[in-house]
């Protein structure tokens, strides 16, 4: 496991313990507040759900981004007014004890707002990360296979001798029978086979001196 998923990760186990944690924690201080105030029964037990449930419900905003994309406005009021109301209900659980009582009840909400809020922000910054750029060549060097120019290999001392006496005749200075003999190790029959193909080629003929003849 790489660093950035063992932190991701790490991160994501400990929300999800903040929110489990908080989520009891409200759910209880939310139950003491309703009971107080004529709700019994299975229908206090249900109520509390409606409090922290926009909280929860709120994960769309995590999922826009995680998807890059813009989350819709009543998400963002929904996520704002259960904040609002869990904290009211909390505080409410604690204010019998004071200032400071008040203070610790409304903590685990505070503790899973903040830690959802951390987790939306890394998973942005993780959206926006520059890629690594792949170079490209400019377009004026691209080329397609049928584009580069196809060289070919000689397979023997023949095949290089009539390479080398095209490329020669081309500069206008071409090899003699004498060079083609000495430079690739060719017979006199295999030099003059050679003289004559290029001959053939160059519409001409091979002067004794090198040069071609066009008569």
């Amino acid at each position: 496991m790489t660093t950035d998923s063992l932190i991701k990760w790490s991160t994501v186990l400990a929300v999800a313990a903040v929110a489990i944690v908080a989520g009891w924690v409200s759910y209880v201080h939310a139950l003491d507040v309703v009971t107080a105030h004529g709700e019994h029964g299975a229908l206090a037990h249900l109520y509390p759900g409606t409090i922290d449930g926009l909280i929860y419900s709120a994960m769309v905003l995590l999922d826009a981004a995680r998807r890059d994309l813009k989350a819709p406005r009543l998400a963002y009021w929904l996520l704002g007014v259960g904040i609002t109301v869990t904290l009211v209900a909390n505080v409410l659980a604690g204010v019998a004890f004071g200032v400071l009582g008040a203070v610790v009840a409304a903590w685990p909400a505070l503790a899973l707002v903040g830690s959802y809020e951390l987790l939306m922000a890394m998973i942005r910054r993780s959206r926006n990360a520059p890629e690594t750029e792949v170079y490209q060549a400019p377009d004026d060097t691209a080329q397609t296979v049928a584009d580069v120019p196809v060289v070919p290999v000689p397979i023997d001392s023949q095949s290089a001798a009539v390479m080398a006496l095209r490329a020669t005749l081309a500069a206008g200075n071409p090899l003699s029978g004498r060079q083609l003999e000495t430079r690739f190790g060719l017979t006199r029959a295999e030099a003059t086979r050679v003289r004559e193909l290029v001959t053939v080629e160059s519409n001409g003929h091979l002067a004794d001196n090198g040069q071609v003849d066009h008569g």
